[in-house]
């Protein structure tokens, strides 16, 4: 029997078959076939857009490529017209049910076709089972629309539905709750949590996507802008960071936040400095920048080069690296503090 379960007035969660019945849904396969296979049924659909993630053609695309961690050239989502006389209007978005899967970057897409839905006739909120993925998004619409935290919004719909959202995913509504119930990137809750995420996939092909370089300081400009902290090299004065970019951490503790999310990704740290408490950091962390051109070239680890005199400012390495206050930083992207000048204007 399928899984068909009222939440609200008018959102519903379910699983495979329910959407096979009623044909509105959040899915793991985009393709309409995968119902015919499955239940049998034919169905007509006319297409309304596919968005792929990196598309210079589409704002949402170019916008996905550069700020998320989703991976460039993958679909975003589809949007079609099915079902009977074609009146039902299908989103679908690719995520597996696994716990380092990135669903966080998919909420604020989800959550406003659900609210559109909502305000029409009806949506029907699913993926295979109804219990993970779909119940995530769910649980995140609850806690956009209500206001409600995490365990509120979970007690809520498990009076309702059976639901059990995988580790991974729970760990992602608590930080969609700590940023106040939108997906913010220019959160440093979020850049870690991206950050961890290419670090992640990089761990499973060795690739680093290009297009999540972060943009070049000096480039930008960003620097002439008033109480802006900047770092230069000492060598040469080339502005190569901004404060907004330097991920921080708390000295001497362990960097475990996003165990339950990217457990196993790392490999054994080549930097055995451990430090201790007494020790302040002599390095800052950041997110990777358009400059770091030994970066691109896929490398597990490696030099970082003042792009203008070539000084070596500091380091790279995918499996991480000790802070010498004693952090274990994964991954890692360190600039000496020795080697740069730090202003502020």
């Amino acid at each position: 029997m399928p899984k068909l379960d009222l939440i609200r007035e008018n959102p519903f969660l379910g699983d495979f078959c329910a959407a096979a019945d009623i044909l509105k849904n959040v899915l793991h396969c985009p393709s309409i076939s995968t119902f015919e296979e499955w239940r049998n049924v034919k169905l007509d659909s006319k297409e309304i857009k596919e968005v792929y993630v990196g598309d210079d053609g589409d704002e949402q695309g170019r916008e996905f490529g550069k700020e998320s961690s989703l991976v460039s050239g993958n679909l975003l989502y589809s949007l079609e017209h099915t079902g009977k006389d074609l009146k039902i209007t299908r989103m679908a978005v690719f995520a597996h049910d696994e716990h380092w899967k990135n669903l966080l970057d998919y909420f604020d897409l989800c959550l406003d076709f659900i609210d559109v839905g909502r305000k029409e006739k009806g949506v029907l909120v699913h993926c295979f089972a109804g219990q993970s993925r779909s119940a995530s998004m769910v649980i995140a619409y609850l806690m956009r629309t209500e206001k409600l935290y995490l365990e509120d919004a979970l007690a809520s719909i498990r009076q309702s539905s059976h639901v059990s959202p995988n580790p991974g995913f729970l760990k992602q509504l608590e930080l969609f709750e700590k940023m106040s119930f939108k997906v913010d990137r220019s959160s440093p809750i979020y850049k870690r949590f991206c950050l961890k995420a290419l670090g992640y996939l990089y761990s499973k092909d060795k690739k680093f996507d290009k297009l999540k370089l972060r943009t070049d300081p000096e480039i930008s400009n960003e620097s002439s802008s008033n109480g802006t902290t900047t770092y230069q090299c000492k060598k040469c004065k080339r502005v190569v960071l901004s404060q907004e970019q330097v991920m921080n951490h708390t000295p001497s503790e362990a960097d475990l936040e996003f165990d339950a999310v990217f457990a196993n990704m790392n490999g054994d740290v080549h930097n055995k400095n451990l430090g201790g408490e007494e020790q302040q950091c002599t390095s800052v962390f950041v997110e990777p920048l358009s400059w770091m051109n030994q970066v691109e070239e896929d490398l597990s680890e490696g030099k970082l080069l003042c792009p203008k005199c070539k000084t070596r400012l500091g380091s790279f390495d995918w499996s991480g690296s000790y802070c010498s206050c004693g952090s274990k930083i994964v991954p890692a992207f360190q600039l000496q503090l020795s080697r740069v000048d730090v202003i502020t204007l």
